[in-house]
């Protein structure tokens, strides 16, 4: 069996472009919109991430998006930016987390502006990265996981065509520091020619 390659050689495109929206990786200069954006968002995101109460300054956004671009580099972590691919605009934030390099697999996740909300930029965004990962990185696994009670993204991940393998009770602390179950999707290549063929 060879030895699989070193993943700060697998080639990354700088960017990938929808019909609308344009993912491409954080640079130090995105702060001070990704502030912004977060700024807009905070009591829509609070009940979803947990780290949106730790971006309470400029400075803060932008140590985020250094350290996005040096997990880019080396290749730990792909997350993007989602922009609107016309005007520029910052939207939100998406990538492929916990890359395994071996196994080929990511988990998928995704936050969007509050204006931004109910345009379909996440939907076009997540699409954008399947395909990404199943034509470029060869993924043999993409994962998808959400609170059971967060129902736009559960409709994004149905939408994709994501398979719904199960819920895991008492996966994560919730904000009030008691166990809450999360939902568990997942594609697979089979899955994803299935729905490119359909």
């Amino acid at each position: 069996m060879s030895k699989p390659i070193e993943p700060t050689l697998i080639d990354l495109p700088s960017e990938l472009r929808g019909p609308r929206v344009l993912l491409r990786p954080y640079q130090a200069e995105d702060a001070k919109p990704v502030f912004d954006a977060v700024e807009e968002s905070r009591e829509h995101l609070r009940p979803w991430v947990n780290w949106v109460d730790g971006f309470t300054t400029v400075d803060n956004a932008r140590d985020y998006c250094i350290r996005c671009a040096a997990k880019w580099m080396l290749r730990t972590d792909l997350s993007v930016g989602i922009f609107n691919a016309e005007t520029g605009r910052y939207l939100g934030g998406s990538g492929l987390h916990e890359p395994d390099w071996e196994l080929r697999s990511f988990e998928i996740g995704y936050w969007m502006r509050f204006s931004a909300l109910g345009h379909g930029y996440v939907l076009e965004a997540t699409q954008l990265l399947v395909d990404f990962g199943f034509e470029q990185l060869n993924a043999r696994r993409i994962e998808l996981n959400c609170d059971p009670r967060n129902e736009a993204s559960r409709k994004v991940a149905e939408h994709v065509g994501f398979v719904l393998e199960g819920t895991m009770r008492n996966l994560v602390l919730g904000h009030d520091g008691e166990p809450e179950d999360w939902l568990i999707y997942s594609l697979v290549p089979t899955d994803w020619e299935r729905l490119r063929a359909s």
